[in-house]
């Protein structure tokens, strides 16, 4: 039995066997009383001999206390296991425990054994509790119908496959850039734009893209007030979505092609990450600044639990969206949307509200950075997928400056956990920098990177809006 008193405990049928899933139990609060109780059987003596003996029995309870916490088993997969056996050729299973797992040093002939294939599952299910798929039935084709050819449009893939949209993705790659949008994009924004105050959002967003052709949505959404669902059917009906390259996860102007203007370089995207771990004299929990989401953090059994969605109808978008909410009364309407400016401008001497954030080079208001930035102005000469118009390795060399000025922040807020550190000769900071695929994986280590509620995740969840 594993128990973590904060979150779940765990019951193993064979606890030393690592392919033993265990049967999860949720923690719940209580009131209750724990009672000791004894049973005294007592036979009475036999005084007639067709007289049947009558045992009288005795209850002794007694309270030993009071119970806060109890552990529930709801969960009813309990047998769901997974053996390390080997199907000889006659049936008969074999045991594979003692080859493949290691439970001491063992010499080099402990690896160069020739044994059968055995592929051990990555993960167990996420599911503690069964669950009907409810497959739809097979679709009754006429006569002389022919599947279609198998090809990488039809394939079941890692993504959901693209709806119908009315926003244009562009790649690095592509050769032409749109010059307007799509038909039904225009269609779809006349549709909802009925009243002053949706004509007023988008003559500020044609004003925000004539000062600058390059926005991300966070900058989008801290400068103007526009509910999020009408922020999803104007911004297509303005600019086209870059995919990949340097301004990946961007809006751009129509008729803006960032590849063939230098003065662009200031619009990258930097896809910046704080670094925790004991090297750097933090630890993921110690961190002031918490994730948005993670996939390795849940817990078991697994019972999602979301507020119902509300489906936002063609009448919705007319009428204002949520004009008459209890919460946005509170706010004017000129704010009632607005984001901070912190979601998407880095200043010195402020922590990120998020570990992982995406920042346009211009909105780096740090001159040490900015000077990064501006080496070679006047001298770009070629624009490159991966480094756009700057030098090579500006992008590492940004995330190591805001990575010490993020330490110094956090020195300067929580000197306790900076304590056993030594500093140099020189008493400047050392870091030993990771290069951005290090960045990954630790990104990946995190534990706690839940959902928040103040801008969702630009390179993973924006362009779902839109497909």
């Amino acid at each position: 039995i594993y128990a973590d008193p904060a979150k779940r405990l765990e019951l193993y049928f064979r606890p030393k066997d690592p392919y033993c899933h265990p049967v999860c139990a949720n923690r719940f609060p209580t009131s209750t009383m724990l009672l000791k109780v004894k049973r005294r059987t007592k036979k009475k003596k036999q005084l007639d001999a067709e007289e049947q003996i009558q045992p009288e029995v005795q209850f002794e309870m007694e309270i030993l206390g009071t119970v806060t916490t109890v552990y529930k088993f709801q969960g009813r997969m309990s047998d769901f296991q997974y053996l390390a056996m080997h199907s000889g050729p006659d049936g008969k299973q074999t045991s594979m425990y003692d080859k493949v797992l290691m439970l001491k040093p063992e010499k080099e002939e402990f690896f160069n054994r020739e044994l059968p294939l055995y592929i051990p599952p990555p993960i167990f299910s996420r599911l503690d509790t069964p669950i009907d798929y409810f497959y739809r039935p097979d679709v009754q084709h006429r006569e002389g119908y022919n599947n279609p050819q198998v090809s990488g449009e039809n394939l079941i893939g890692l993504s959901r496959a693209r709806r119908p949209h009315n926003a244009i993705f562009v790649n690095f790659g592509d050769k032409e850039i749109p010059a307007q949008p799509l038909d039904a994009a225009v269609q779809t924004w006349k549709k909802v734009c009925t009243n002053p105050v949706d004509k007023k959002v988008e003559e500020e967003l044609r004003k925000l893209f004539e000062v600058r052709p390059v926005w991300s949505r966070n900058a989008v959404k801290a400068n103007i007030s526009v509910h999020p669902d009408k922020l999803k059917l104007l911004l297509p009906y303005l600019a086209y979505y870059m995919l990949t390259g340097p301004w990946r996860s961007l809006w751009v102007r129509f008729g803006y092609d960032p590849r063939k203007h230098p003065e662009a370089k200031i619009y990258q995207v930097l896809d910046f990450r704080i670094r925790c771990g004991m090297k750097y004299g933090y630890a993921s929990n110690d961190m002031p600044v918490k994730a948005k989401r993670s996939t390795y953090n849940y817990s078991l059994p697994i019972t999602v639990k979301k507020p119902g969605v509300h489906t936002v109808s063609m009448h919705d978008l007319k009428q204002g969206l949520g004009t008459s909410s209890a919460s946005g009364a509170k706010k004017p309407a000129s704010s009632r949307y607005k984001l901070k400016e912190s979601i998407y401008i880095f200043r010195e001497g402020a922590l990120p509200p998020y570990r992982q954030m995406f920042y346009q080079l211009c909105d780096l208001n740090v001159e040490s950075l900015q000077k990064i930035i501006r080496r070679n102005d006047g001298t770009e000469s070629e624009c490159t997928e991966r480094d756009g118009w700057c030098l090579p390795k500006t992008s590492d060399d940004l995330r190591d400056t805001m990575s010490l000025m993020i330490k110094q922040i956090i020195r300067s807020t929580r000197p306790a956990l900076f304590s056993s550190t030594t500093s140099s000769e020189d008493g400047k900071e050392q870091l030993a920098y990771e290069s951005a695929e290090d960045e990954d994986d630790e990104e990946e280590e995190e534990e706690d990177f839940k959902p928040s509620d103040g801008s969702e995740n630009e390179m993973e969840t924006e362009i779902l809006d839109y497909v």
